[in-house]
């Protein structure tokens, strides 16, 4: 199940559409008091949210969405025509999973939807414990601690960090992180990584250092 919220009717139907025709159940809702009204009877396996919406912006739904343990887990995705930087990493800190700006194609936002719920799924198996600079990850129960400290990642950030990891010392290209997280090397732009990068390095707080920029090239673990 896939909540939309959009209040262009046009674009919300679209999507509606293109995601059905994959097979997805969706609730779509144009003002925010109808989402949550609904939300009160089903939640959804993840949230579509623009930015720009009647009643209350997407950021100030998205934080309220991560500061409730019963939505808190649901991946977002944000849908926005806002390309900044700024409004980029505020969607990142405030805890989206991803973002697509205006205009995108139905088909690469489908591969988005699919990449973000196939990461959100149960890992089978033993727990693999990663260690290395002070970081610590259990990639089945999604945990990451810095040092002492526990910090909470978005999808996107962690998978960055458990590649970076795993591969430490070599030095992996842009094209490489794309191909490897987003899934997809298209409609997608390099700086995607580099705000991504950004905000993991932010959430590492000491540790940051610990991911190295390689000018021209990409980023390696240290």
């Amino acid at each position: 199940m896939i909540y939309i919220l959009e209040d262009d009717d046009n674009i919300r139907k679209l999507i509606k559409y293109s995601l059905k025709s994959q097979g997805f159940e969706i609730h779509d809702f144009d003002v925010p008091s109808k989402m949550w009204c609904q939300l009160k009877n089903q939640k959804p396996d993840l949230f579509l949210l623009d930015i720009m919406l009647p009643e209350e912006d997407g950021i100030s739904i998205l934080k309220k969405l991560r500061s409730d343990p019963n939505t808190s887990s649901i991946p977002v995705i944000m849908l926005t025509a806002k390309d900044s930087e700024y409004d980029v990493v505020t969607g990142l800190d405030a805890g989206a999973d991803d973002y697509v700006t205006k205009p995108f194609g139905m088909m690469a936002l489908v591969s988005r939807i699919k990449a973000v719920l196939r990461r959100y799924e149960k890992k089978d198996g033993k727990n693999e414990i990663l260690e290395a600079g002070g970081i610590k990850i259990d990639e089945n129960k999604h945990s990451v601690f810095a040092g002492e400290n526990q910090i909470f990642l978005t999808v996107k950030e962690f998978d960055l960090l458990v590649l970076l990891i795993k591969h430490r010392g070599n030095v992996l290209s842009r094209e490489q992180l794309l191909e490897s997280i987003w899934e997809i090397s298209s409609d997608v732009e390099s700086r995607t990584v580099d705000v991504h990068i950004r905000t993991l390095r932010k959430k590492l707080g000491d540790y940051e250092n610990n991911i190295e920029t390689i000018r021209g090239v990409g980023y390696r673990f240290i």
